[in-house]
């Protein structure tokens, strides 16, 4: 797991004993995303997929939508004192053809691991507009494969298996095959590592897919779902109000409270082949 885990001696106390032994941690550090040699973002994140996450934030953002829009991503070497290397600096270099505007300017802002869109400077500017409609997406969903994606999601989360820290985000078929699944801190970082894998892949957008959560299904989340091109966001918990009035207006097929053998579907419920319940 190399530097996503790091090793702590705790003290555990269970019933009528008390015992010293090592505890797996989830690692959480900061990155700094520069652009263009621009300082632009500080996240903390759990390092890995640094590259994914950087491309995604900027897809979130509504900078870049496919490949050819990023000519580099890099790590920032010197980044200690003794020149050395803590690989939590990173600069992607845009394409020609791609402009910056004002945007460097807008989002220097520093995130945190449960905030993806602290610094906005208002709900309108969050409300960035998507490159692809998702309100036409063909996309049928059958609830019997909805059921199945959960468990499929845990078993898949090795980080969260030995930590019990993360959150998780996986893009899914129709037929309930999940193409990526990114582990996170931050709920938001999970899906941007989701939406830069399918960047540098140059699989956006994401049609016909679902972006299914392990936690609850944030205004953020479905923002950046939209920004992605996914027609349907699934989550084991909860979703806001905010996020069900995103969806309602771009098309967005939301699902809450994924558990067993129930759901609720706040919006989209067109697109289920049979009724839910």
């Amino acid at each position: 797991m190399g530097r996503r885990i790091a090793r702590r001696m705790i003290t555990r106390l269970r019933a009528d004993t008390r015992t010293r032994r090592l505890d797996d941690l989830v690692v959480e550090e900061p990155l700094e995303i520069r652009l263009n040699g621009a300082p632009l973002s500080i996240t903390m994140r759990t390092p890995g997929h640094d590259f994914e996450l950087a491309a995604g934030f900027l897809v979130s953002e509504g900078v870049v939508g496919a490949a050819g829009d990023v000519a580099g991503i890099a790590y920032c070497p010197g980044a200690t004192t003794d020149g050395g290397n803590t690989y939590n600096v990173l600069d992607v270099t845009l394409a020609a053809h791609v402009p910056v505007g004002e945007f460097s300017l807008a989002r220097n802002v520093y995130t945190t691991s449960s905030c993806g869109v602290c610094g906005k400077a208002s709900l309108d500017a969050v409300r960035t507009v998507a490159r692809w409609s998702i309100r036409e997406d063909p996309i049928r969903l059958d609830p019997s494969v909805l059921r199945a994606l959960p468990d499929r999601l845990r078993a898949s989360q090795l980080l969260f298996e030995r930590t019990g820290g993360l959150h998780a985000a996986a893009l899914c078929t129709v037929d309930g095959d999940l193409l990526a699944v990114r582990e996170d801190v931050g709920r938001h970082n999970a899906v941007d590592k989701l939406l830069g894998w399918a960047l540098l892949q140059d699989r956006l957008p994401l049609r016909e897919t679902i972006l299914l959560v392990s936690g609850r299904a944030s205004f953020e989340l479905a923002q950046k779902a939209v920004m992605g091109g996914i027609p349907a966001l699934a989550a084991v918990s909860a979703p806001s109000s905010l996020a069900v009035e995103l969806a309602e207006e771009t098309g967005l097929t939301v699902i809450g409270f994924l558990r067993g053998a129930s759901m609720n579907v706040y919006t989209g419920a067109d697109r289920l082949l049979e009724p839910v319940g």
